[in-house]
């Protein structure tokens, strides 16, 4: 029977030597390896071995197997390389030069982000990031949040497990972990790592559980920043603003402060703007970020004297930011993943 294995490996190549297409390579196939195909039979002979010889055949069945479907791939790849040749009408011309490789780009949001960052750092501003699982103690009551105020609602904020187990994560007590909500938290970790004068900008991802639409994303992006020192005044934090804006949007931009209010700035403003460049909203006032005077409540939380040091922070979205940059209108297109709409924004991809 082994000189019949053999014979079955023979054949098979000498079959596929005359097989072009694709019909008489499955015939060819079905010859030898199909339900009625010559080592099916042969394998149907085991039976008829001693007990003795059954293991050694059916291990040198299964190698002869092996090396058939071997035999028959190998063809197979000949045959569908053969027909794409000649689908493409004519032989290839190997003087040509190779075709380009797809160059992939950055993402709108890490264009701005990083376009932000840029800005900031020519005043000083340095870069600062903390983990997006945080306790409620450094995402609500260390920014002054009273416990009820909506955003600590469950139908507002993403709660986590309380046996959830984050090493990197800070706990006090047994609170709860949430996904935070805002960039802010890192604004509370920077001040109990680092000891002012403190300039940072902290951009990252954030949720909410929003509904979502044209302009609410749950997952989306913020950019929010810190300065803390001695003296820091209201004019400082416009002139900061007003320097961000002109490098952002260009120097006919216009700005002014809206009084508002945040648990953790006093004063509170919202920042508004117009300027000439922004397409359908071209000298309309449209709002642009949050903005206030450190609260000393928050700065007494992380053991700073409010008598001593004083600061401003504000805070921004990339999404939104983006979107009036560039006039898009829909906040889904940063996320559905269509290169159609990503390659506007990368020239070489």
């Amino acid at each position: 029977m082994e000189k019949d294995l053999q014979a079955i490996v023979d054949e098979a190549n000498h079959l596929l030597v005359s097989v072009s297409n694709r019909p008489e390579w499955d015939n060819a196939k079905a010859l030898i390896l199909g339900p009625n195909g010559k080592l099916t039979q042969l394998g149907k002979g085991i039976g008829k071995l001693t007990k003795e010889e059954r293991p050694v055949f059916g291990q040198k069945l299964n190698h002869t197997k092996k090396q058939v479907e071997n035999i028959f791939k190998s063809s197979l790849s000949l045959i569908d390389e053969k027909e794409d040749l000649e689908s493409l009408g004519a032989e290839i011309d190997s003087s040509l030069p190779p075709s380009s490789n797809f160059t992939g780009g950055t993402h709108p949001l890490t264009n701005t982000r990083r376009k932000i960052v840029s800005i900031f750092r020519k005043i000083g501003f340095t870069v600062a990031e903390a983990t997006e699982a945080e306790t409620e103690w450094f995402c609500f009551d260390a920014l002054n949040t009273p416990e009820d105020h909506p955003a600590r609602d469950e139908q507002d904020t993403l709660f986590l497990p309380r046996d959830s187990k984050w090493n990197n994560v800070k706990q006090k007590n047994d609170e709860a972990y949430v996904l935070r909500t805002h960039t802010s938290s890192v604004q509370i970790r920077s001040l109990i790592n680092e000891k002012p004068p403190l300039r940072i900008i902290a951009p990252g991802r954030c949720f909410r559980r929003d509904t979502v639409d044209a302009t609410h994303s749950a997952n989306f992006h913020q950019t929010e920043g810190l300065y803390v020192d001695k003296n820091v005044t209201l004019k400082d934090l416009k002139g900061v603003l007003d320097f961000f804006l002109k490098e952002l949007f260009g120097n006919q931009v216009e700005t002014r402060l809206r009084p508002s209010f945040f648990p953790f700035t006093e004063p509170s403003f919202e920042v508004d703007l117009r300027a000439p460049n922004i397409g359908k909203l071209s000298d309309q006032w449209i709002e642009i970020m949050g903005c206030g005077m450190v609260d000393p409540k928050v700065l007494k939380l992380v053991e700073l004297d409010p008598k001593e040091w004083t600061g401003f922070a504000f805070g921004m979205g990339i999404e939104r930011i983006t979107m009036i940059l560039h006039g898009i209108d829909d906040i889904r297109h940063f996320y559905n993943n269509d290169l159609r709409f990503l390659r506007q924004f990368n020239q070489s991809s």
